[in-house]
């Protein structure tokens, strides 16, 4: 093997350290290597997986019920089946029935949807809420979890609705990839209503310690941007997170824009 070889091969293996991206593999003539094709194979499995096994309802409601916010009401949206909600996503929106949710009044509500990933929901949610309560409710009235299956992000938009709450938090199982079939999205409304938009939320991505964000840093973003909300009024794409800027050395409050 050549100098030139070796100094390539220690360059992709340094920078392979620092993404589960695919990158610098190896080749075999003018194929891949027998392992990175199992590999891509075995991947591609977990991935499908993560999307088609169904949601644990029972053991996650009970999971959630021990967090301490209530007993969490469970709701599905007007899909059918994973085939359907995977064509009409539409449907995914809508709900069936929404006659177990609660009508309160609460500053913050929460749902817990499966998405495109139920894996993702089943291995971090419940974590991810106790820690969002966590940071939340010394400041604020928090209503007991609602559990959403076959479920988009708008679907939380009929169940804030139904519930009264004031600012809403969704989270929900993103859509796997090749490198991570169990990463966590939170997307947050202010004033939420049936007919809001992307662009009227706020999305914390990429949760799913220990390679992605944290359940601390992703609730202490999500609290930097209720606040924030709060003050300005609405969500979205005039809400901006800066939430770390106080350890890049500015300031350490929201920027409202």
């Amino acid at each position: 093997m050549s100098t030139g070889d070796v100094a390539r091969q220690k360059f992709w293996r340094e920078l392979r350290l620092n993404t589960q991206a695919r990158i610098g593999l190896d080749r075999a003539g003018n194929a891949l290597h027998t392992r990175d094709v199992l590999d891509l194979a075995a991947a591609h499995a977990a991935a499908r997986d993560a999307v088609h096994v169904p949601l644990d309802v029972e053991r996650l409601a009970a999971d959630v019920a021990g967090i301490g916010l209530g007993t969490p009401a469970v709701v599905t949206s007007q899909v059918s089946s994973r085939d359907e909600y995977l064509r009409r996503p539409d449907l995914g929106r809508l709900p069936a029935d929404l006659s177990a949710v609660p009508r309160g009044e609460s500053d913050i509500g929460f749902v817990l949807a499966d998405g495109l990933s139920p894996t993702a929901l089943m291995r971090h949610a419940v974590s991810l809420l106790g820690e969002l309560v966590r940071q939340l409710s010394g400041a604020y009235t928090l209503a007991a979890p609602v559990i959403a299956t076959q479920a988009r992000v708008a679907l939380g938009d009929h169940i804030a609705a139904q519930g009264n709450y004031r600012t809403l938090i969704v989270i929900i199982g993103e859509r796997p990839g090749l490198s991570v079939v169990d990463s966590l999205g939170i997307y947050l409304t202010h004033l939420p209503r049936p007919g809001r938009t992307d662009a009227d939320r706020n999305c914390i991505s990429n949760i799913h310690p220990p390679d992605g964000l944290s359940y601390e840093e992703a609730a202490h973003i999500a609290a930097s941007l209720v606040s924030g909300a709060r003050r300005l009024g609405r969500s979205g794409v005039s809400l901006k997170d800066t939430s770390r800027a106080g350890s890049l050395g500015g300031s350490d409050r929201e920027e409202l824009a």
